[in-house]
């Protein structure tokens, strides 16, 4: 039987001594829901509760509650935070959380993403509680984590839930993230045929600095085609491997970045994206840069990339909204079939 380490032999509580760990870069993701009432979820979605701001004061709740932690849960290590994200998202009766915290060091950040959920959520609580007294924080749970002795870690149960989202559609329902407005479904419902990510590359959207435009028009498109979609999922440029990892662990059938695809030197998705690739596309970017360049030039100056990375197509768009308008363009008319032939089929008619 495993041991608790937080327990000495003698059962006394302990602070487990982690000076002989060396630092790596450690991710942590973790999720949650506050059930309430479609009432509720009118009112968030319009921004129209009498506590003005609803998801924004959440959100950086989550974040001034993961930045506490080792305040909060008396055995955790104090951690220098390198980032934290708290993403919303609805369904027709929840107001979904997840949170991203990561740092470098010789410890684990599990305990900040769960505490980052667990306040955002309790925040959304005390800011609905007007209109809905009874809505219930649930679910508070790890999803992932990166990092250390284990290296990536995926929750265990998560492919029952893969499975039956599969099988039965109304267990998973399409919702939209708030920050955003566009459809999203929750993380570990990214399995199967026709579902997708959404993946942002933008440093000032990361940081909070701008608003990115891009994304929830590819989710909605995405969206309108059938597809679940997660995200959009926004990442600074130097963390868009990152990204991309988390927008692949659930090996989703498609996954479409923007931004990250110039020239300057930030600009990292190409190479990000030609790590995790095992075959190139190289004729649908060239087909979305051909399709900018007709009516602007410097179009050609993305070098954005295409290919699989396993089961799941990855595309990488430019980040205007031009280039992404050119981009759902060109790939309207070929998804279909490029991931029929992914999945072992759609070869009639190939030249």
């Amino acid at each position: 039987m495993s041991e608790l380490s937080h327990v000495d032999g003698e059962g006394r509580a302990r602070m487990v001594d982690v000076s002989a760990k060396s630092d790596t870069t450690r991710i942590a993701v973790a999720e949650g829901e506050l059930l309430t009432t479609a009432e509720v979820v009118a009112l968030v979605r319009a921004d129209d509760m009498p506590k003005a701001d609803v998801l924004s004061t959440a959100r950086i709740a989550g974040i001034a509650g993961a930045k506490k932690t080792s305040e909060l849960i008396p055995l955790c290590h104090q951690l220098a935070l390198s980032s934290v994200k708290v993403e919303f998202g609805f369904t027709e009766s929840s107001i979904t959380i997840e949170a991203t915290a990561k740092t470098k060091g010789p410890t684990g950040v599990e305990m900040e993403a769960l505490t980052a959920v667990a306040v955002a959520g309790l925040t959304l609580h005390d800011m609905v509680k007007a209109v809905d007294p009874a809505a219930t924080l649930n679910g508070v749970r790890l999803l992932t984590k990166e990092g250390g002795k284990r290296g990536h870690w995926v929750r265990p149960e998560a492919d029952e839930i893969h499975e039956d989202a599969a099988g039965d559609p109304t267990d998973s329902p399409a919702t939209e993230i708030a920050s955003h407005d566009v459809k999203h479904v929750a993380p570990e419902a990214i399995s199967g045929d026709l579902c997708a990510v959404v993946l942002v590359a933008s440093t000032g959207a990361a940081a909070g600095t701008r608003v990115d435009t891009t994304g929830p028009v590819l989710a909605e498109w995405l969206a309108g085609l059938g597809f679940s979609v997660r995200g959009p999922l926004v990442y600074a440029d130097a963390d868009i491997a990152f990204g991309l990892a988390d927008a692949l662990r659930l090996e989703p059938a498609l996954v479409i970045s923007t931004g990250g695809t110039g020239a300057s030197p930030t600009d990292a998705t190409p190479e990000a994206t030609l790590a995790v690739l095992t075959r190139e596309l190289p004729g649908v970017a060239e087909a979305i840069r051909r399709r900018g360049t007709a009516k602007f030039p410097l179009a050609a100056l993305s070098r954005g990339v295409a290919g699989l990375a396993g089961r799941s197509v990855v595309i990488n768009l430019p980040g205007s909204p031009g280039g992404v308008k050119d981009g759902i363009a060109v790939l309207e008319p070929l998804l279909d079939h490029l991931l029929a032939q992914v999945a072992g089929g759609g070869n009639h008619d190939d030249n």
